[in-house]
């Protein structure tokens, strides 16, 4: 606890005390035994609200439709003090269910691929999501349960939220609305009112990070000619798929050089051909007119969605030029932009003071990071945010393979007890201070 003063030292001890493994065990197999696909999330949202509820905090669901809903959940302070949000989104990557997964996760859904937790040890827990987001989740309640628990006397008030829709991804098969994906549960929460001064998302990596990328989608379009198989011989052939094969080979090389030119910072922006579309499964006998793929190149901060646009269609262009008869256009079809929070920023300091005190070291920036998460909405609408998570399980922890999908779906309670007091530190750090301590005379009046 180096770095604080008395009072708040105590207030943290007292906080500390009712964070436990059992209960943090508790909360994440509670997550993760409850499914929350990406647009399926109020069965889920329901749970966390009911379980902060029976804590002691004022809790709330917020749907967005009937299938998918927010929670949070709030410790009124005296209101002398700044706000805090303590975020994580809510929803797993993949499904948990055959028919939706398999064959693009692999051959078979693994144990740890399904919303179902299982306690490999009295540390690990694995199951879809454990880790990411779920554990994270997990913490996020514990430190609000915990903050509540010690009766801390807050000056701000301290907000639990939890957003659906936080993955990087468009609706789901048969889904109500297109936009379920993509931070929309956490754009909600600040339309309907959720606003605090500053935030801490809570997502994987033991560091204390304030700048991310963000991402731009383009359908790329490959055009030839639709012909049948046995007229190959015969017919102007160009096939739209082997030409499209061209295409993702350059686009993959090009996206090394792309990262290259463009790390800078903390971050380095990475960008992969995600998907195929073209021709007709059910015959194999003619070539379609066009192909189409689709490209999640990642952006910088400093980098617009526009100058994105205009970078990767001039990459385009180049290798039409290179390769005659090639017909290829792009079409920009999602854009986030990357964020960042001033390194000045009272809760960058905080946090990073916090690390510190665990490590007993200077705070360890981790650079090349290429991953985008709700932190981008929350700075977005100019809320200073940081992020700070728990590490990947070590191999050597594990009885079984740490692949990445192994690295979401299994989450060490010991990793959770630590991020969880991190979190209170922060947290207490934060909204026990007039706003004048932290934003001066001129943030004390707005």
């Amino acid at each position: 606890m180096a770095g604080l003063d008395d009072r708040r030292r105590a207030w943290v001890a007292e906080a500390w005390r009712h964070v436990t493994a059992d209960r943090l065990r508790e909360l994440v197999v509670g997550l993760v035994d409850v499914p929350s696909p990406t647009g399926d999330e109020a069965p889920l949202a329901e749970h966390i609200a009911a379980t902060l509820t029976a804590a002691g905090c004022r809790a709330r669901t917020q749907p967005l439709d009937d299938l998918q809903a927010n929670a949070w959940a709030r410790l009124d302070g005296d209101g002398t003090g700044p706000d805090l949000m303590l975020y994580a989104p809510i929803d797993t990557l993949t499904v948990g269910d055959e028919r939706e997964d398999l064959p693009w996760i692999g051959p078979e859904l693994r144990e740890d691929m399904r919303p179902r937790a299982t306690v490999v040890d009295d540390d690990l827990v694995t199951g879809l999501g454990a880790s990411n987001p779920k554990g994270h989740a997990a913490c996020v309640m514990m430190a609000a349960e915990a903050v509540a628990r010690a009766g801390v006397p807050l000056t701000g008030d301290l907000v639990a939220a939890f957003g659906a829709g936080g993955m990087p991804t468009n609706a789901r098969p048969l889904g109500a609305r297109a936009n379920t994906g993509q931070g929309v549960g956490c754009s909600f929460l600040l339309e309907q009112g959720v606003w605090t001064d500053y935030a801490v998302i809570a997502k994987p990596g033991w560091t204390v990070s304030w700048e991310e990328v963000g991402l731009v989608w383009f359908e790329v379009t490959v055009r030839g000619t639709h012909t049948y198989v046995g007229s190959r011989h015969r017919l102007p052939y160009d096939n739209a798929v082997a030409r499209a094969g061209e295409v993702a080979r350059h686009l993959e090389e090009w996206f090394a050089e792309y990262a290259r030119r463009h790390t800078v910072g903390t971050v380095a922006p990475q960008g992969v051909v995600a998907s195929v579309r073209g021709g007709w499964p059910r015959t194999a006998a003619v070539t379609p007119a066009a192909c189409t793929l689709v490209v999640d190149l990642r952006i910088g901060p400093d980098t617009t969605p526009m100058r994105a646009k205009r970078e990767f269609t001039a990459a385009l262009r180049a290798l039409a030029d290179a390769r005659p008869g090639l017909d290829v256009t792009a079409e920009l079809v999602l854009a986030i932009p990357g964020t960042r929070t001033d390194p000045g920023s009272w809760i960058l300091r905080s946090a990073a003071a916090g690390w510190e005190a665990f490590e007993g070291r200077p705070h360890e920036v981790v650079l090349g990071n290429s991953g985008a998460t709700d932190a981008n909405i929350l700075r977005g609408r100019g809320i200073p945010t940081v992020r700070v998570g728990m590490p990947k399980v070590p191999q050597e922890r594990a009885p079984f393979p740490i692949d990445f999908a192994r690295g979401m779906n299994t989450v060490s309670v010991a990793a959770m007890a630590k991020l969880t007091r991190h979190l209170i530190r922060t947290a207490v750090d934060t909204v026990t201070r007039s706003r004048t301590e932290l934003e001066g005379p001129e943030g004390a009046a707005a």
